[in-house]
């Protein structure tokens, strides 16, 4: 149960609502190539124009370093929300300032508008209280609808909430809510999967998974620092030193858990990274010391996906290696076919490269539900409280 108000408590008609949003999207020439988050925060926008609120948004998009920029400006991204909601968009190019307060104090009812990048302001970042308390002048409520960003202790996302009084989009909500739901009410078996680069990444998500999961399946980089942890030789497969006494603990808890933790049993390996490198199959003990594991093998595919097919609760975050490449794509694409073809499961996928490897493989509408915020996501399943989410009121 989310136990936060939501836009849905909140008297918003006629009320001037600012709402941060996620529109950190990929632009490539000047267009957004990927709008996924923008359709995801559609609901709430529309919500609150089918209300009568005058509804602002606010929204990061990269790094740009506390100043403008235009190679991060978020015009694009207004380009695209008019498509999407099929109505304009008024925008500013400032955040905060003379300009953005005219723009506001002119809109009506059910209008729409979209203030610059967030982080072209030093203030954002530091959740600087005097910059937090400009963006609360110019509404009357706020709406965090931002779940990539939650994890985020910035003015847009705490200092503002301390201002004006705050609740939650109808995405964060819905995103807080399955993830809590799918670790406290699991239907079992419930299988994680796991991969990515680095062990060190996902310790702590790992930890807490184990006291809820009955299989844990392993693969990407991540998995060669537990190999070594087990006594195996990996050649110049990716290996975290200084995690190898914290992951044999892993070990020695998923087994006094009775959780099933799977790594793989044999690998793709080449010398190098590249799309025409050769490469060739080998057991997990016969890596050559010249070679890398750069995806997982077929023997252990067809493991992963018979534990996948007999779930009722799955997990994934993290692809099986460098899927960007065709030579290493396999392992992570029959992983994600696997998850989509099991239509008696909850599937829930964690954000980042999970996210784009559905895409790649054109499977993202064939599981129960995509997140919008891989560190997000992390965190929450962690056990670490979202600071944007804590700063909202109370039910």
């Amino acid at each position: 149960m989310f136990d936060k108000q939501t836009v849905r408590d909140a008297d918003v008609r006629g009320k001037r609502v600012l709402v941060r949003v996620d529109f950190n999207v990929p632009l490539h020439e000047g267009s957004v190539v990927d709008d996924t988050r923008v359709r995801a925060a559609l609901p709430t926008i529309r919500f609150l124009v089918d209300n009568g609120a005058r509804v602002i948004l606010l929204s990061h998009l990269g790094r740009p370093a506390g100043e403008p920029d235009p190679r991060f400006s978020l015009r694009p991204v207004r380009r695209t929300l008019q498509r999407l909601i099929g109505r304009n968009v008024v925008f500013v190019d400032q955040t905060v300032g003379p300009e953005a307060t005219a723009a506001v104090e002119r809109m009506v009812q059910g209008e729409i508008l979209m203030l610059e990048n967030v982080r072209f302001n030093p203030g954002e970042k530091t959740n600087d209280p005097e910059f937090a308390r400009q963006l609360s002048e110019l509404a009357d409520i706020y709406v965090n609808d931002a779940f990539g960003a939650a994890h985020r202790a910035h003015a847009s996302t705490v200092g503002i909430a301390a201002c004006l009084p705050a609740y939650a989009g109808m995405l964060l909500a819905r995103e807080v809510e399955t993830l809590t739901g799918m670790l406290a009410n699991p239907e079992h078996p419930f299988v994680a999967i796991l991969g990515g680069s680095k062990v060190s990444d996902k310790f702590g998500v790992i930890d807490r998974l184990l006291e809820s999961v009955d299989t844990l399946i392993i693969g990407g980089g991540m998995c060669f620092t537990l190999l070594v942890a087990k006594g195996i030789d990996v050649g110049r497969s990716l290996v975290e030193q200084e995690w190898i006494e914290p992951a044999k603990a892993m070990l020695v808890k998923a087994e006094s858990a009775g959780v099933d933790l799977l790594l793989p049993v044999d690998f793709v390996v080449a010398e190098a990274i590249a799309k025409d490198v050769d490469t060739k199959i080998v057991g997990r003990e016969e890596i050559p010391s010249e070679s890398m594991g750069l995806d997982v093998g077929p023997a252990t595919t067809e493991l992963y996906k018979g534990s996948i097919s007999a779930a009722k609760t799955i997990f994934w975050n993290g692809p099986m290696g460098v899927f960007e490449l065709a030579p290493f794509e396999t392992g992570t694409k029959e992983v994600a076919i696997a998850i989509s073809r099991n239509n008696r499961a909850v599937s829930v996928v964690g954000g980042g490269d999970s996210v784009a490897a559905l895409k790649k493989f054109d499977l993202e509408e064939r599981v129960t539900f995509v997140s919008t915020g891989g560190g997000a996501s992390m965190k929450l399943l962690e056990g670490s409280e979202l600071p944007g989410v804590e700063a909202l009121l109370d039910r």
